[in-house]
């Protein structure tokens, strides 16, 4: 039986960031899939340049930023200031809707800041218990239902009343009365995302510099864990068994605590799934926008991305986000009849208008957003000090199931390889 110091499941940015930075050459990681990257896989097709999901990369830490585009000879990468848009009601608004509700038609805007002035009348003096109850208390009726609300769902394809109040973090866009009304006079759109940065040859880009400092001997593809005995610290593969002294883990965190055994309940782990469309078409699009939010049931999709208006290109390219419960059949019928849905919305919106489509590309999501509830949140830090008394660590948006950046699983996987780092300086 072969035996390694430290074992890695999942060679996507968690993993790779972890070997990448760690201080030995023991180790080995097991990936699935037939090449490196996870959901920051890159396709290329008839000219077109997509992700397997729109990864638009922001970072906060400038050290890591430069570390991962100096391994990117003679890469294009573009700093790109975001512009994002609503589409309501066959109009754009400006992102986020509650700091540009002045953008509404005035009966609509006349009631959004009617409702957010008097959001506090008969509130009980208790914190609101759940994402929806926090979005109608800090906002008020009008800007909850008429974007908001019916957002989330969605995205997230789930009841908003089962999430946590702060589901989402440092990602939610909050504002203050304040905020709001300042906007009125002077935009002031920022975000923890104002400006991203993206490569010509796409996200993997970003992978494949981290996989620059990992010998490539050391990355076993095409070769899935399958199985994980806690007892003897032994991890099994089609092909072999391996022991391990630490072993790393990506996988999403309830596939990792059947695998070992951690009793567990599953329905603490809730998640919806998302059919991405990465499509290409004859001829541009809409310029000058680079994300475009969808809340109306009206349109399948919640969510747009324009490649080409990263770096100019002539044909609109663009991906589309379509959320699903955990539970849903989405086979090949229902991908096909999504993708002529899609289409006809794309044109009924007037995003494409006689367009031809000209090459596309669809993967599932699954899982894709996870969600987080008081007791998912407690019950993954429980769950995570279980496995690590037995040298099993969990890390990741998936590993850890939360809601993070990509740059926050590099900080996180670094911050791990240093704790080991530090037992051998």
């Amino acid at each position: 039986m072969e035996t390694v110091k430290h074992l890695v499941v999942g060679a996507g940015v968690t993993g790779l960031a972890f070997a990448d930075w760690l201080d030995t050459d023991d180790l080995l990681i097991f990936e699935a899939e037939r090449e490196i990257g996870g959901y920051c896989r890159t396709v290329a097709r008839d000219g077109f340049v997509w992700d397997y999901s729109g990864h638009f990369f922001h970072f906060r830490h400038p050290e890591i930023e430069r570390y991962l585009v100096e391994r990117m000879e003679g890469q294009e990468v573009r700093k790109i200031v975001k512009e994002a848009r609503i589409w309501h009601e066959g109009a754009l608004v400006d992102f986020p809707f509650q700091k540009n509700i002045h953008q509404l038609p005035q009966e609509q805007f006349i009631e959004c800041l009617y409702d957010l002035f008097f959001k506090d009348e008969g509130a009980s003096g208790a914190p609101p218990a759940n994402f929806e109850e926090m979005l109608y208390r800090k906002f008020g009726r009008g800007i909850a239902e008429r974007f908001l609300i019916p957002y989330n769902r969605k995205l997230y394809a789930t009841d908003l009343r089962t999430l946590d109040v702060d589901a989402m973090g440092r990602f939610f866009p909050y504002a203050d009365t304040a905020d709001i009304v300042r906007n009125f006079r002077r935009a002031e759109n920022q975000s923890y995302n104002a400006t991203f940065t993206y490569p010509a040859g796409g996200a993997i880009q970003y992978v494949n510099a981290l996989a620059k400092g990992i010998d490539p001997s050391r990355i076993a593809l095409s070769e899935p864990v399958v199985a994980i005995d806690l007892a003897r610290k032994v991890a099994t593969t089609p092909r072999r068994e391996v022991a391990f002294e630490h072993l790393t883990s990506a996988m999403p965190f309830p596939k990792l605590l059947a695998m070992t055994g951690v009793p567990h309940e599953p329905a603490d782990f809730s998640y919806n799934k998302v059919l991405v469309f990465n499509l290409g078409f004859d001829r541009k699009g809409p310029e000058g926008v680079h994300w475009m939010y969808f809340a109306s049931p009206e349109q399948v999709f919640y969510r747009l991305g324009f490649y080409d208006n990263i770096f100019g290109t002539d044909r609109m390219s663009m991906y589309v986000e379509i959320g699903y419960p955990k539970d849903a059949r989405v086979d090949d019928e229902v991908i096909a009849e999504m993708l002529e849905r899609t289409l006809a919305d794309l044109e009924a919106t007037g995003i494409t208008s006689g367009h031809r489509l000209v090459a596309s590309h669809h993967v599932l999501l699954d899982p894709a957003y996870v969600h987080i509830t008081r007791r998912s949140a407690a019950e993954v830090a429980r769950l995570q000090q279980v496995l690590a008394h037995r040298g099993v660590h969990s890390l990741g948006r998936y590993g850890a199931w939360t809601y993070c950046s990509i740059e926050d699983n590099i900080v996180e996987a670094r911050a791990h390889a240093d704790s080991f780092n530090a037992l051998t300086a």
